[in-house]
């Protein structure tokens, strides 16, 4: 989390350049390039941007500009959407956990297509948006991903198959099956485990003579920015990651017939990269630890309650613009709350810092696109929520 040679756009830098408070820039214009890039390595695939990422509705009429739809967790997501110019036959609702008034309430939006991944959950749409089609989400491990997500969504095959074959005698479409092998996901070889469990419950419900007509690969696609917990580039492996899913989606269609059509779920892997948090210093202090150690401490002006909340698990690049050539000293980062946890915990890499940071120099944050906006509180000890700029005019 070193200050860098930076890879963003023209107008990201001159935006960060020009704002003189605290904000969240996006690029409008790097977000459709990276999903034009996305559509090129998986041709086909129907895009359904998992808007939780970044729920901003100049973003969403731009992906929608694309052709791209949305996975909306949520009715206030999926109005958020329709509002924004996503034709309601491109959104589903894909959060497995949802009540029947939240089931209803996307139902009267004309949402026709829900995730589930259990009895109750299948009944309650029966009940409350009758006709529906369903597509029930497998459990993966996880392994490989900075966020697992593998304890609170998904169920095993033999649910799934019970789930699916239930899902015609309660009035409802069996239409798909769907997994998600953790955000920010690192290795290949998810894809691949997810592929073959894919493909044995494809297996056992044509047994029971139940043809899906596609298949949710979710999200987990990474973004490229971001640094681990020691400063070093997390580097994933994208291009083998494509070649995963391409070969799997040709085996899924060799097997189970070419009708079968394919959806994907990217959230921060269209927007992290595209998108950075102007800040500035608080105060960058030295003290003295329980250890007996002094170290240094930079607080900046947002932290985890404010657009930083995923510091726990990754470092986002820093940039000290106004520090040409500095003498760097290592730092632990924090936000500037009276929180204990608005900081990196223990055991993460301290960052290197200008030595003579001034309280109110500016930073950029960078790689922080996905999750800065939606992952904030309303003003934690009064620090407001960060505005959002977008720069980068479209192109039809």
């Amino acid at each position: 989390m070193t200050a860098r040679g930076t890879r963003e756009s023209a107008p990201l830098l001159a935006a960060l350049a020009e704002a003189t408070e605290d904000r969240v820039v996006l690029d409008l214009t790097g977000i459709e390039d990276r999903y034009d890039s996305l559509r090129r390595e998986l041709p086909g695939v129907d895009v359904r941007f998992a808007m939780k990422a970044c729920p901003v509705d100049e973003v969403l009429a731009r992906l929608a500009a694309k052709g791209a739809g949305v996975d909306g967790a949520s009715p206030r997501e999926l109005e958020q959407a329709l509002r924004a110019g996503v034709p309601v036959g491109r959104t589903h609702y894909g959060n497995t956990v949802k009540s029947d008034r939240d089931i209803a309430d996307a139902h009267r939006l004309g949402v026709t297509v829900f995730a589930t991944d259990s009895m109750e959950d299948l009944a309650a749409i029966a009940a409350h948006a009758p006709g529906a089609r369903v597509f029930c989400r497998l459990a993966t491990s996880g392994e490989g991903a900075l966020w697992g997500l593998s304890d609170k969504f998904g169920c095993t095959p033999g649910d799934a198959v019970r789930i699916l074959r239930a899902a015609p005698d309660l009035g409802l479409t069996p239409s798909g099956l769907s997994v998600h092998v953790g955000s920010q996901q690192m290795t290949a070889d998810a894809w691949h485990s997810a592929v073959e469990r894919l493909a044995d419950v494809l297996t056992a419900l044509a047994g029971h003579g139940i043809v899906l007509d596609h298949v949710n690969l979710g999200g987990g696609l990474p973004a490229l920015g971001y640094l681990d917990r020691h400063g070093a580039p997390l580097d994933p492996p994208l291009d083998k990651i494509f070649a995963v899913i391409r070969e799997g989606m040709r085996h899924l269609r060799q097997v189970h017939g070419e009708h079968l059509e394919f959806v994907m779920e990217p959230g921060r892997h269209l927007v992290a990269d595209h998108g950075a948090v102007r800040a500035h210093v608080a105060r960058l202090a030295e003290r003295r630890g329980p250890d007996g150690e002094r170290r240094y401490w930079l607080y900046l002006s947002c932290g985890k309650f404010n657009g930083l909340y995923e510091m726990d698990a990754l470092q986002y690049p820093l940039v000290f613009p106004t520090h040409a050539d500095p003498v760097y000293v290592p730092a632990v980062l924090a936000g500037p709350t009276c929180d204990s946890d608005d900081a990196y915990p223990p055991g993460h890499g301290l960052v290197h810092v200008p030595r003579d940071l001034a309280s109110g120099d500016p930073v950029w944050v960078l790689a922080g696109g996905a999750y800065a906006i939606s992952y904030t509180t309303r003003g934690f000890n009064g620090f407001a929520p960060l505005p959002y700029l977008c720069v980068g005019e479209g192109r039809p």
